[in-house]
């Protein structure tokens, strides 16, 4: 048991708040207990009654003004996001966020501003920065066998038809902030995030039913950093593969369960220098540059813990650095700084797309 179990309040049991938020907070006791839910529906706040033991209230409002929380979950529906978690933090409430945490960086700027006066932390639920298989990628990376990384690919496509409510523009829906966040934020942590990258993006509208994007193809760069190739695709009847690396001295590629890479030794390479005049074979026939470089290959393998303990899952590793944070001071490893370069780039897609985002609602990119 933890010294200090922190209450917490969650806003929202749809898909989110209860099937991600609440169902892992209920497995970690000794560290969060659910102390209430806010919900509008009355069969909803049942089950949490029901299932955690916890208060319910019809409204956000009822709930922080009835309990004593040390941090609101919100899983709000995501346009409602920033005006909620911005009333928490002038409240003076820790509050983690569902992605997308915000509708542009402006309000990202609020968010921080809120959060720096009040002494409170604003986090951003980005489960993914944790994906064992994006750490590995990390890991070969940094190990150097691949040589220098030319081009990154991070894909998330597939085909479906979607029409709920997360596909409109006015409820901050679309691939782009549904499912960007995630591919962004791996992306970047790639890029990294000293400054803003050069950004080319094109989307499209292709089975979904509402009004914004379910097809987007991203492309960014910056002096120094490898080219990252971000695609979020929902008419991708044969997908390609999640991940997709290229180095100079070999390459990675694979999935969350799976990645396997190879590469050559530039120690064991055969000795080349530039040759101006044509090549010629041994025959004396024209030819090619040909040679043979000894592969090195190796792989990794998702294995599911089977002892389990506080942050064996991707939605642990999130709380658990939360806790740390707010029970310790530690530093947050997501921080709404990073969470405002995504919404930069989310907001430069925007503009460079106005048959789908209006130029007007938009607006330029800020700095």
């Amino acid at each position: 048991m933890s010294d200090q179990v922190l209450k917490v309040g969650i806003i929202g049991q749809g898909r989110s708040g209860r099937n991600i938020h609440a169902n892992l907070l209920a497995q970690i006791g000794s560290y969060y207990r659910i102390a209430a839910v806010a919900d509008s529906m009355p069969e909803r706040q049942q089950r949490a009654v029901q299932d955690f033991g916890c208060n319910a209230y019809a409204t956000w409002e009822e709930m922080v003004a009835s309990e004593e929380l040390d941090l609101v979950v919100n899983a709000s529906p995501s346009h409602l996001h920033f005006s909620i978690s911005l009333e928490l933090l002038n409240r003076g409430i820790h509050v983690l966020c569902e992605k997308p945490l915000a509708g542009s960086v402006a309000e990202v700027d609020q968010l921080i501003e809120a959060s720096e006066r009040a002494g409170k932390v604003i986090a951003i639920f980005q489960q993914q920065r944790y994906q064992p298989a994006f750490v590995q990628i990390q890991e070969v990376i940094k190990s150097g066998v691949l040589g220098r990384i030319v081009q990154a690919d991070i894909s998330l496509n597939g085909f479906a038809r979607r029409w709920d409510w997360q596909t409109l523009q006015e409820n901050n829906g679309g691939s782009l902030m549904n499912t960007g966040p995630h591919c962004l934020d791996q992306a970047l942590q790639l890029l990294g995030t000293d400054e803003n990258p050069d950004v080319l993006c094109i989307m499209d509208r292709a089975n979904t039913f509402g009004d914004a994007e379910d097809y987007v193809k991203l492309i960014m760069r910056k002096a120094g950093s490898p080219t990252l190739d971000v695609e979020i695709s929902s008419c991708s009847a044969y997908p390609h593969e999640q991940f997709n690396i290229q180095g100079t001295n070999g390459g990675l590629h694979g999935n969350a369960n799976r990645l396997e890479w190879r590469y050559f030794k530039p120690e064991e390479a055969p000795e080349q220098k530039l040759i101006k005049e044509p090549l010629f074979d041994a025959n004396g026939n024209p030819a090619y540059c040909s040679e043979s470089l000894a592969w090195h290959s190796d792989s990794w393998d998702f294995i599911k813990p089977t002892d389990k303990s506080p942050g064996d899952t991707l939605t642990e590793r999130v709380y658990m650095m939360l806790y740390h944070t707010i029970t310790e001071g530690a530093l947050l490893e997501i921080t709404p700084q990073q969470i405002r370069q995504q919404m930069w780039v989310m907001e430069e897609c925007r503009r460079q797309n106005p048959h789908i985002y209006q130029t007007e609602n938009a607006g330029a990119a800020a700095k």
